[in-house]
């Protein structure tokens, strides 16, 4: 009988692991001693908890874990890399789960997609140019199993000015560069922005953010560091809304136990031993690996998304029984189009998991094409969707009192009576249900759901680009002309 050893990490261990680290965090031009109790950050840690949540629940067993190629041992399936098909399918559906028990960005996606797209290229690259980047990946993919890490995807720079290359840059440092080849490591500088979970997680994955030429080789860099080394600082992005998180008032958050986050991480001459840099030079590998994370991250969109989006479906729904509109077929004819384009947005998430295929090394990759569709439908559908939320939902939507007003010994009587909607619903709930669709539309939580799909995992023009390059129009066209009779079909010529 072979003995497994489990390495997963409790929700309290995750939450403990965290304020054994010393970051530099900056929040409101203030300095925050103390992150994991902040309340602004604080929802946004709770949501990373539930990923170890539910690799601890019996429940999702085999979604949520699986066996590390490497070592054999349970591991939580956000360290996983993926090993055939149903991984990658399983992958979309423990998103869409996540989302429905946080409604929000749970934030381990980026890095696992980093882990992934890693695991195929640094072994392409090893493969054409004899490098050993491939052994130094296993051995630090091994440690972040070993010891259930959170990783934080880092992969877009600042840019500067769009039309200039990274080494054409008035200031070099808008893209993260190598500025010193030591015999130790290397030390780098500059800044990533829009990162999800940063000040979460346990290690920063530093990538490329576009394709490199030869004169931009010193921004070809990927590396692997602790998020309280030596020279990151990280400077904690607005959400709309969120000093409603200060105010101590519960349901005029919405959603008031999760959040989402995102940050800029400034890079500070920071110092990279060897044995955490998985490219330093590259140029030509740079490209390769964005297309490879991306593909993955797009794939993502279509659990995470359309698990959040069963949450806001269903308080359109809720808050339509307690208006009393429910019964009116205007009502059910907008619920379905939601369903539908959600259901349509994870079809798309399975679709390109099924279509997957095995890499030279071993890993398992999604259909490029599909998950290139997957995102494209997410900077649309979404938007749809709070649409028909916010008119299901009503104008009280964004003119509801507080919390506070309706607890007030004075007024309180008048807003539970004025603000009732059928006699059964208290108020109370008629409120809160009004402030989450607020949340998700317009709020706190629109960085993880309506605001975040146009541009997470690339803009729409982006996912544009990759459906052109995708799709074989010579074929389509080849198609037209021997069903109009232009052309013979050679296969049928080879039968005769």
């Amino acid at each position: 009988m072979v003995v497994v050893k489990i390495t997963l990490k409790t929700s309290e261990e995750y939450i403990e692991s965290l304020r054994k680290r010393r970051l530099d965090v900056y929040l409101y031009g203030d300095q925050v001693k103390n992150p994991v109790d902040h309340p602004v950050i604080r929802p946004s840690i709770n949501s990373v908890a539930a990923t170890y949540e539910v690799a601890n629940d019996p429940k999702y067993e085999g979604l949520a874990t699986a066996t590390s190629h490497l070592s054999g041992e349970k591991i939580n399936r956000f360290t996983h890399i993926h090993q055939n098909i149903e991984d990658l399918i399983k992958k979309v559906k423990l998103q869409r789960i996540l989302g429905q028990k946080t409604g929000t960005c749970f934030q381990r996606c980026v890095g696992w997609d980093s882990l992934n797209a890693l695991s195929i290229v640094t072994f392409e690259m090893d493969q054409k140019l004899g490098t050993t980047y491939y052994d130094r990946f296993n051995q630090y993919l091994r440690y972040v199993q070993e010891n259930d890490l959170v990783c934080c995807g880092a992969m877009t720079d600042p840019k500067g000015d769009r039309s200039l290359r990274p080494s054409q840059q008035a200031d070099p440092d808008l893209y993260l560069r190598t500025v010193e080849r030591r015999d130790d490591g290397i030390v780098v500088r500059g800044s990533k922005v829009h990162q999800t979970g940063g000040i979460n997680s346990h290690d920063v994955i530093v990538m490329p953010t576009r394709t490199m030429r030869e004169d931009d080789k010193d921004y070809a860099v990927s590396f692997a560091v602790p998020n309280d080394t030596e020279g990151l600082i990280y400077i904690y992005g607005r959400q709309s809304c969120d000093t409603r998180k200060l105010e101590g008032v519960e349901f005029d958050m919405g959603n008031p136990k999760y959040g989402g986050q995102e940050v800029m991480i400034v890079f500070d001459d920071v110092f990279v031993p060897w044995e955490r840099v998985f490219m330093c030079g590259e140029y030509e590998f740079a490209w390769p690996l964005v297309d490879t994370f991306s593909a993955y991250h797009r794939q993502s969109y279509g659990g995470c998304k359309s698990g959040v989006g069963d949450v806001l479906i269903g308080a359109a729904a809720n808050i339509a029984e307690y208006n009393g509109t429910a019964g009116a077929s205007s009502i059910k004819d907008k619920l379905v189009e939601m369903n539908h384009l959600n259901e349509t947005i994870y079809s798309c998430g399975i679709a390109c998991s099924s279509e997957g295929c095995k890499k030279p090394s071993g890993t398992y990759f999604v259909n490029t094409l599909l998950a290139n569709i997957c995102k494209h439908n997410v900077t649309r559908f979404p938007y749809e969707i709070t649409r028909l939320a916010e008119d299901i939902a009503g104008g009280l939507l964004v003119t509801a009192p507080s919390e506070k007003d309706l607890k007030n010994p004075k007024i309180g009587k008048y807003v539970e009576k004025y603000l009732k909607g059928v006699s059964e619903c208290p108020t109370e709930y008629r409120l809160r249900m009004l402030r989450l669709i607020e949340n998700l539309s317009m709020g706190l939580g629109s960085v993880g759901y309506r605001t975040e799909s146009m541009h997470g995992a690339g803009s729409p023009q982006s996912q544009r680009i990759m459906i052109e390059r995708e799709v074989n129009m010579e074929s389509k066209k080849k198609l037209a002309k021997i069903i109009a009779g232009i052309e013979k079909d050679e296969l049928l010529e080879i039968e005769k």
